[in-house]
């Protein structure tokens, strides 16, 4: 038979986890800008990745899972869908075969211009929701608990139940 926790310690943990909130508005947050992108077949987590490829330099696949704090394989699973679409493509590098870089295709590149209002306009209607300059507060914590991440071991026992 297993103790149960007062009701005060879930209340506590409901209010103060930060791994909790994150990931509730995350989610939110998805099915918010997944909604929008619905139109042309793109989640917001292909116009993330996306958009990370539309850079002057190729990304290798792993500066590309390390800059969206992806594990490779989950990365190479949701690559999938873009390539047999067209819109990105692998190609060995050049000076080092041994690596893969990654590329956005011209109907690629057409597709992140056609989502770019969409996310736009989502980001306006979200802005609109707080008062002033806590949009760029939350944006600026957001950004330092991320690069946090890349510095600290990825634990990911704690990934999967915190």
């Amino acid at each position: 038979m297993s103790k149960k926790l007062p009701i005060e310690v879930v209340h506590e943990v409901r209010d103060a986890c930060l791994c909790l909130a994150t990931q509730r508005a995350a989610r939110m947050l998805a099915r918010r800008f997944d909604r929008a992108f619905a139109p042309l077949r793109l989640t917001n987590g292909q116009f993330s990745l996306m958009m990370m490829l539309n850079a002057p330099q190729a990304p290798t696949l792993g500066r590309l899972a390390q800059a969206l704090a992806m594990d490779r394989t989950t990365l190479t699973a949701a690559l999938k869908s873009l390539e047999r679409r067209g819109l990105v493509e692998t190609r060995l590098d050049e000076k080092d075969r041994r690596a893969r870089r990654l590329f956005l295709t011209d109907a690629g590149g057409e597709l992140l211009a056609a989502a770019l209002p969409i996310w736009r306009r989502e980001h306006a209607a979200l802005d609109a929701q707080f008062s002033h300059g806590e949009g760029q507060k939350l944006r600026k914590a957001l950004r330092k608990l991320g690069a946090e991440t890349h510095t600290e071991e990825r634990d990911p026992q704690h990934e999967r139940h915190c």
